[in-house]
């Protein structure tokens, strides 16, 4: 595919809190785009504050694809992500507009960027799938973390450890093919270097400090806004707490809250300290983008940056 055949592509990844949402809104309005959603817990209805998901005032009418689509007792991974992404991009195009991928799930990104090929990672083990979740159930998931951590610690170093989910399925995979998940998602992602699109990766960063003092502030927005109840409100709709959606950060703390296994305040803190830690663990994934243009979000209008390479 030569490069008058590709079709445009614009991404605005990075850290959480560091100012995605509105940067792309007002690409989008400039532009004549219409915004994906690149982040693996805004497809869940009834999970917007601890998502801070892009409230439909903040839209300005740019239409928004892939939030709200899927109930909470719904998985959602990459595979989906990539055929729901694919999809939406094909709505865009023929709107006549130009898709904006907006979020900091980098995997889902690069699923999408790269064209992964999931055939492999698909396989299963269902017996041995079962057996881990019980291992989970009965001893906890730091269990399962530290069997990672023995038998695949390339893979342990780069995802996280306190998704059990993302957990097993690592493990599933090493006993599948004797080899890191980790290795094969990089392997694609290298296998992808001519991507079939015309796109341009836009990270935006900033001061860390600063960047934690954001995460921070956001955290106690959330609680004031009603974080509790609405993961109340999942409990109650019997979400289970092992569920894909109550892995979410924000969302788990709370549900260990109301299990009586910490107090308000310390789940509080531990939602700070995941979500910076996430921050770290996201801009870490977007560095071996080789192609990412890293916009200063705190040094002026991130927009004049990005504005010179459209």
């Amino acid at each position: 595919m030569t490069e008058v055949d590709k079709k445009k592509l614009i991404i605005i990844a990075g850290p959480t809190a560091i100012g995605k949402t509105a940067a792309s809104v007002r690409l989008a309005k400039e532009i004549g785009g219409e915004i994906i959603s690149g982040d693996s817990m805004q497809v869940y209805r009834g999970m917007d504050i601890g998502t801070a998901k892009v409230s439909y005032e903040e839209m300005q009418g740019v239409p928004h694809h892939l939030i709200d689509i899927l109930d909470p007792d719904t998985d959602f991974n990459a595979v989906l992500f990539q055929r729901l992404a694919k999809e939406a991009c094909d709505k865009i195009y023929a709107n006549g507009h130009i898709p904006i991928v907006c979020g900091g799930t980098g995997f889902y990104i690069q699923a999408l960027l790269y064209d992964i090929d999931f055939t492999e990672e698909e396989e299963r083990d269902d017996n041995y799938r079962r057996e881990l979740e019980v291992i989970a159930a009965k001893e906890g998931g730091e269990r399962l973390a530290d069997m990672l951590k023995a038998t695949d610690p390339l893979t342990a170093a780069v995802i996280d450890l306190k998704n059990t989910k993302r957990v097993i399925r690592a493990l599933e995979y090493y006993k599948l093919h004797q080899s890191p998940i980790a290795v094969h998602n990089e392997e694609q992602a290298k296998r992808r270097n001519d991507s079939p699109y015309d796109y341009r990766f836009f990270v935006l960063t900033g001061d860390r400090e600063a960047l934690y003092k954001r995460i921070d502030a956001r955290v106690d927005k959330m609680i004031a806004e009603g974080l509790l109840q609405e993961v109340q409100g999942l409990k109650n709709a019997g979400i289970r707490p092992d569920s894909t959606a109550a892995q979410a950060i924000g969302y788990k703390e709370i549900y260990t809250y109301f299990d009586g296994k910490c107090s308000l305040e310390e789940a509080v803190e531990r939602i700070k300290t995941d979500s910076r830690r996430y921050a770290k663990r996201q801009l870490t994934w977007f560095k071996r983008e080789k192609n990412a243009i890293w916009i200063e979000a705190d040094k002026g209008d991130p927009l004049d940056d990005i504005r010179k390479y459209l």
